[in-house]
Order: C-alpha cells, then sequence, then structure tokens
C-alpha cells in the first residue's frame, strides 16, 4: 500500500465475523418461514428436474467417482435410495436438477439463490448429521450473502457484461452456508469465502445456441462454496480481502462501479431471503411479467398482432430472433414465452417439452410477436421484474395488460399458496401424494428433523 493511503475497509472480515456470529434465535420467523417454503421450493423443482438428460449427465459425472456408502461423511442425490458421494458432487448433481428446467426461486438481484444454497446446505448437513435448525439457520446465511455480493455488483452493470450471476455470486452463497455448517471460525470464515470467490465465474453464452451450461451454473457453484469450506476446515488459506482487494478484489474484477458498501449495509437487520421469488411459470423470471399478462389478455386476443415491452437489459437477454430449438431456447426467448401463454394459458413444463416446441403454429406466433424496447423500465428492473403485453383487437385498436410484479412475488398475498400447489404439481407424481405431504411437513417442521431425516423423504427411503 503507498504511504498515506487509506485501507481498504475490512469487508470481508467482516461479512466473516457476521457469519461466526450468526445464531439460529438471529434469523427472525418470516425469514425462516420463507426460507423452509423455499426449500421446499428446490427440492420440488429438482425432483423434477433430475430426469433430464442435462441432470442426468451431470449426475453420470459425479457417481463415476463416488466413494460409496458410509456411517458418515456421505449425502444422497435427491430421490436416491442411498448416500454415496461427497457432500460438495451431491450438491453439484441436486443444484444442476433444481435449475434444470427453470422451476427455480429467484431474487431481483438476478440470481437464483436456492438452486445454490439449498443443495449445499443440505448435502452437507447430511454428511455432518446436523439439525434441521442448523441447516435452516446456514440456509438464511447463504442466502444473505449470496444476495448481497449480486447487489454489490450492481446486478444490471454485471448482466450488461454477459455474467451469469447465479454462479457467479452462487459459490459464495454456499461458501457461508458450508462455513456456518462446519462451525469455522471467523479468519477459517473469511478463507472460505476468499477460496470461494477466487472459483467464480459463469458466461452467458448459452443464449446464442440454447446449450446446457446454465443448467450446471448452480450445481457448480455449490459444489465449489462446500469445497472451499471444506479446503478452509483443513487449513488451505483464501484471501481474507477477497470483496475489497486493490489488486484481484472480486467486485472490481468483474465491474466498473461495484457499490460495496451493499454488502454490509444493515447486515443482520434487514434480510433478502423473504423478498425471494418462486416460479409459477417455466421460464426465464425476466419474462414472468409478461407471461402473466399475455395469460390476463387471451380472452381479448383473437389471433391478431401481439406487442411485448421490455427493458433494455430483458431485451438483451430475452429478445433474441426467435428459432425453435432447445428447451433453453424457448424458456429464454420473450417471444416463445408470450405465444405460449396466449396460446395455452399456461407457461407449464409441458409447454417446453420437444413436441410442443415443435409446433409450426407456435413458432409462427413467437416470431411475429414485436418486441419493444420500454426505457420506463430500464429505471425500475431488476429492482421489480416489470413489463407489458399489448394484443391487437380490432384494426388499430389495442388492449395492454403492465405489471410491476410478477405472481410468483412475495407482493402476492397467495404466494405460500401458490407455491404449495406448484410443488404438489410437481413432485405428486413421483412421490405420489403421500410422499409429496411427507417432504412438506418434513420442510415446513425443518428445525424439528435431522438433515438426513429431510433428505431421505425426497425417495424410496421415505
Amino acid at each position: 500500500m503507498p504511504d498515506g493511503a487509506m485501507p481498504p475497509p475490512a469487508l470481508t472480515m467482516r461479512l466473516a465475523e457476521w457469519l461466526t456470529a450468526l445464531r439460529p434465535a438471529d434469523v427472525p420467523e418470516p425469514v425462516a418461514a420463507a426460507i423452509r417454503r423455499l426449500t421446499l421450493d428446490t427440492m420440488g423443482a429438482s425432483l423434477h428436474g433430475m430426469p433430464q438428460p442435462w441432470s442426468q449427465a451431470i449426475a453420470r459425472w459425479a457417481l463415476a467417482a463416488a466413494p460409496g456408502e458410509a456411517p458418515r461423511g456421505r449425502a444422497r442425490i435427491w430421490g436416491a435410495p442411498r448416500a454415496v458421494l461427497r457432500a460438495a458432487d451431491a450438491a453439484l448433481v441436486n443444484g444442476a436438477a433444481a435449475h434444470a428446467f427453470e422451476l427455480d426461486d429467484f431474487h431481483n438481484a438476478k440470481l437464483h439463490p436456492g438452486a445454490v444454497v439449498v443443495p449445499a446446505a443440505l448435502a452437507l448437513g447430511e454428511a455432518l448429521d446436523a439439525d434441521g435448525l442448523a441447516v435452516q439457520t446456514a440456509i438464511a446465511a447463504g442466502y444473505e450473502v449470496m444476495i448481497r455480493v449480486a447487489l454489490a455488483l450492481g446486478p444490471a452493470a454485471a448482466k450488461a457484461r454477459g455474467w451469469h450471476l447465479t454462479a457467479v455470486c452462487g459459490t459464495f452463497g454456499a461458501a457461508a452456508a458450508a462455513a456456518k455448517l462446519l462451525g469455522l471460525d471467523a479468519t477459517r470464515t473469511a478463507w472460505a469465502l476468499g477460496l470461494a470467490g477466487t472459483q467464480s465465474g459463469g458466461l452467458f453464452a448459452f443464449t446464442a445456441d440454447g446449450t446446457d451450461s446454465k443448467r450446471l451454473h448452480p450445481g457448480r457453484a455449490a459444489q465449489a462454496g462446500i469445497m472451499a469450506a471444506e479446503m478452509a476446515l483443513q487449513g488451505l488459506s483464501g484471501p481474507t480481502q477477497i470483496f475489497e482487494a486493490a489488486d484481484g478484489g472480486f467486485l472490481r474484477a468483474f465491474v466498473d462501479a461495484p457499490v460495496a458498501a451493499r454488502l454490509v449495509d444493515r447486515l443482520g437487520s434487514h434480510w433478502h431471503a423473504a423478498e425471494t421469488n418462486f416460479k409459477p411459470h417455466a421460464c426465464c423470471g425476466s419474462v414472468h411479467a409478461h407471461v402473466d399478462a399475455a395469460i390476463a389478455l387471451r380472452q381479448a386476443w383473437d389471433g391478431g398482432a401481439v406487442r411485448a415491452g421490455l427493458a433494455g437489459l430483458v431485451m438483451q437477454q430475452c429478445g433474441f430472433p426467435y428459432a425453435a430449438g432447445s428447451a433453453l431456447n424457448a424458456q429464454m426467448s420473450a417471444r416463445y414465452c408470450v405465444a405460449v401463454a396466449l396460446l395455452d394459458g399456461a407457461a407449464l413444463p409441458a409447454q417446453f417439452e420437444a413436441a410442443r416446441i415443435a409446433d409450426p403454429v407456435l413458432t409462427a406466433l413467437a416470431k411475429r410477436v414485436e418486441l419493444v424496447h420500454e426505457t420506463a423500465h430500464d429505471a425500475i428492473y431488476p429492482g421489480r421484474f416489470c413489463g407489458w403485453v399489448e394484443v391487437e383487437t380490432a384494426p388499430g385498436q389495442w388492449q395492454r395488460r403492465e405489471l410491476l410484479d410478477p405472481s410468483g412475488s412475495p407482493q402476492n398475498p397467495d404466494m405460500a399458496a401458490a407455491l404449495a400447489r406448484k410443488f404438489h404439481h410437481l413432485v405428486d407424481p413421483i412421490l405420489g401424494a403421500a410422499g409429496a405431504a411427507a417432504l412438506a411437513a418434513a420442510c415446513e417442521a425443518m428445525p424439528a428433523h435431522r438433515a438426513r431425516d429431510i433428505v431421505a423423504r425426497s425417495g424410496p427411503c421415505a
């Protein structure tokens, strides 16, 4: 440091000290209740996503080097009969499956915390035989850290660079959750954050050709975060100024003008987890408001012209020219999502299966959906996930529906009930109604169960 220069603020250590001191009673009950609902939602999304070919490819990779069953120290792929994987590898598989069909939760910081933090905490909790209260606290810590890192970067600026924030910030969320469960002290927690940050990465190039890399990102972040905390436990040091270092610090490496204070602003008094959205639609969260609007306009639409208004960043992310291709291509396409919502009145998993995507009538409609850059939304998004759709009801006459928050947002008073309905829609066919109800009850009563008992209810050991 040059003579006379002020030292950087100790952001990493301050965050590590907060994590170390965090106790279950420090998590407000509304936040804890949100964590339990979001855990259920994540497990439901993962169980539904597990049979997808990209999920199975990742599982085969992990199982090829599985150390095998043991009385302790192993975790299971959700839905599997036995715990045979290291916790980090189980988190990889379960996290990827949770993101496998665009059904996992999302926060307005432009990331998917559940698919990273919940698999990491449950896998390590299972391997350590941790109790549910400890797991609940670890998940709350992981959500908080992951979201705060994204807010400090500036979600819009980071996405404009092409970063996928779930992958970029997820390593920190998983490391925070793992550090809590391992009982690391403040120094080793800072090491874990540093080791997590030096593994961060994830690019949005998947939209160019609709490939599977997006599915991998949350699982890889969960795996890396656990590995970071476990290595810190073994004594491997990590940079204790990972956020603020002048040369190679995380924030400046990813964006030009981060707002570092957001990492610690009102830390411990303002919790972000309860602001997380769930997904009633199986597509990119940035177009959920448009799907809601299109469904609301179905009765007024008679097959005429269709327009949709998108913030500039959503136009960049989801406004690419549409051509029938992969499920991911359709799930990320504003044109396809609006079109299928108008035709089917839904954007559920069935709307993104290969047979539906191949329908030439649907493809033709998607291609003629006109996208408009709604400049008024540039100042609103991503703080609020907003959008409008309008349909031509007669020559020169239009009807518009605009939303500032999608139906899966916490602003919806029906959110908890709608999330539960979604879970049973996804999981009852997999576990049966009784099995799904048992898993839901275990998540709702998380503090009363051990992690392994919650996970066991995801499959045939229930």
